[in-house]
């Protein structure tokens, strides 16, 4: 059975198969769906009575999503049938116009804030969520998220309400986190993205024996952040917030410290720039891509409508197209507004219909899986009046490694109400490109104590360390600097060091006598 299965994974979107061959794998893809309706019937059984509902409509959803999984042949993508993005399609920030302060608060009232808070701090060493790793002045993602809505709450007598998607792996201590914040101006909500069954990859079918998540919990996933719409649905706050007057939301990764609520793009929504008599129901902010974004989602036009196009969707034989700065300029930086009826809409019509994306893990146990996962901005293509918003490159600062941390620990930026700003004094408006040599500095508090404290960056456009480098206090880094500690060897950077356009090399030590 395994080989009949990596065949018919692999198989996918070629046409000129012998008939036999295509009646053969109709007949397993059937098989493999009755055999999953049974499979989730039995797990069904192991459910308490008080999560039935619930666990019920998370599983008509994973279901859908393996019968799509299933019956879809062939790429997503047809690259030949790609266009060039219509004028307009993409609005440049500069030309966004800020409201009248008069308005500011009702156009607030009118806004959910949403942060994607289901991925954990594995990945830079640390325990539990990555929202509550400190990144700033002891200050956590989370801490920082609340500083500014307060702000916001504050400045102009608003409500705005800030909502957490969590998933299994990040509730329970979120939950415990978000306690501190109850005598703070904003509101918090919690709801959880659905919790589906990893498949074996051999078997097609789950290897969960029963609902013991805590107990098993490699055999569930949580089904990336596409997962949003229909969670927040089953949760009652997208109905909650709409019978409230409320109408867009915005969504973002909780980890992007550039994500900020942003007036002018609620102007052009629902504001005094609102142009036209038919809503903008889904925004992506684009920003210009570099070198270091090639691998990013950017937005095509496809069938006369603007979609999320992922280097996963590309044939091999077009990935360096799709990473050409020159072919597609912009890339997705996950900040979605979308409004909250359009949203309700579409669910109910069932017609939110994102790309697939075949994540294939082994385990611990070398048992090789697959989880069917979706991304929130595939959905733009499900909405009416879609637009693309080109926003500096400040509006996307997302720390995913601690080459991130360092940056935005460093006097790059100054914090004020929760939000980064750059420093007036760095010339460029981009970001150094920083590589950090994962066996020493992947994890935070190995990276942390290779710092007496961060050094001078103001100056700085490329670092690269590699191996075993220390820093001491007050060290200044400018222009291209690259330090490079042979296997072995150990580099310390002396107190108030000032490197400029250097490369370090070797072994240099400073000891104490």
């Amino acid at each position: 059975m395994t080989g009949a299965i990596d065949l018919l994974l692999s198989v996918r979107g070629h046409q000129r198969v012998p008939s036999d061959t295509k009646e053969f794998h109709e007949a397993t893809k059937r098989d493999a769906l009755m055999r999953l309706k049974k499979d989730l019937d039995h797990l069904l059984e192991t459910v308490e009575d008080s999560r039935k509902n619930g666990v019920q409509r998370e599983m008509c959803g994973f279901e859908a999503l393996y019968h799509r999984f299933l019956q879809e042949d062939g790429p997503s993508v047809e690259w030949d049938r790609i266009e060039k993005l219509p004028e307009g399609a993409v609005k440049d920030y500069s030309t966004l116009k800020l409201p009248q302060e008069a308005h500011i608060r009702d156009m607030l009232d009118k806004l959910v804030v949403v942060k994607l808070n289901g991925g954990l701090g594995t990945s830079m060493g640390c325990h539990g969520p990555k929202s509550v790793i400190p990144v700033r002045n002891d200050l956590t993602f989370l801490d920082l998220t609340v500083q500014q809505i307060e702000h916001l709450n504050k400045k102009y007598n608003a409500n705005v309400p800030l909502v957490l998607m969590n998933s299994f792996n990040t509730d329970v201590d979120t939950e415990k986190v978000i306690r501190k914040y109850k005598g703070f101006q904003v509101q918090i909500y919690t709801f959880n993205q659905s919790c589906y069954p990893r498949i074996s990859r051999d078997s097609l079918l789950p290897i969960a024996k029963d609902f013991d998540i805590e107990n098993d919990i490699e055999a569930w996933y949580p089904p990336g952040h596409g997962d949003f719409y229909q969670a927040f649905q089953n949760s009652g706050l997208l109905r909650k917030f709409i019978e409230e007057g409320r109408e867009y939301c915005f969504l973002s990764n909780i980890d992007n410290l550039g994500a900020t609520v942003d007036i002018k793009i609620l102007n052009r929504l629902i504001g005094d720039d609102k142009q036209g008599d038919k809503p903008i129901e889904f925004v992506m902010e684009v920003t210009d891509k570099t070198r270091a974004d090639v691998k990013g989602g950017t937005l095509i036009n496809y069938e006369n409508k603007l979609r999320l196009l992922e280097i996963a969707q590309v044939p091999k034989e077009h990935v360096d197209d799709f990473k050409s700065v020159k072919t597609f300029k912009f890339f997705n930086t996950n900040n979605i507004w979308a409004r909250l009826e359009s949203i309700e809409r579409v669910l109910n019509a069932k017609t939110m219909n994102m790309e697939i994306i075949v994540n294939n893990k082994t385990l611990d146990n070398g048992m090789r899986v697959i989880q069917l996962e979706t991304a929130v901005g595939a959905a733009m293509k499900c909405f009416d009046g879609g637009i693309g918003i080109n926003v500096p490159r400040s509006r996307f600062l997302p720390v995913k490694k601690t080459s991130d941390l360092l940056l935005v620990m460093s006097n790059l930026y100054s914090l004020k109400y929760g939000s980064l700003v750059m420093s007036p004094q760095r010339m460029f408006p981009t970001t150094p490109l920083v590589k950090l040599g994962d066996n020493h500095f992947s994890k935070v508090k190995e990276f942390l104590s290779r710092f007496a404290n961060i050094p001078d960056l103001i100056e700085l456009d490329h670092l690269t360390v590699s191996g075993d480098v220390t820093f001491g206090r007050g060290v200044s880094l400018r222009g291209t600097v690259i330090i490079i500690a042979n296997h072995g060897d150990r580099i310390d950077i002396p107190a108030g060091a000032i490197l400029e356009n250097k490369i370090v090399s070797g072994n240099m030590r400073i000891l104490d006598h």
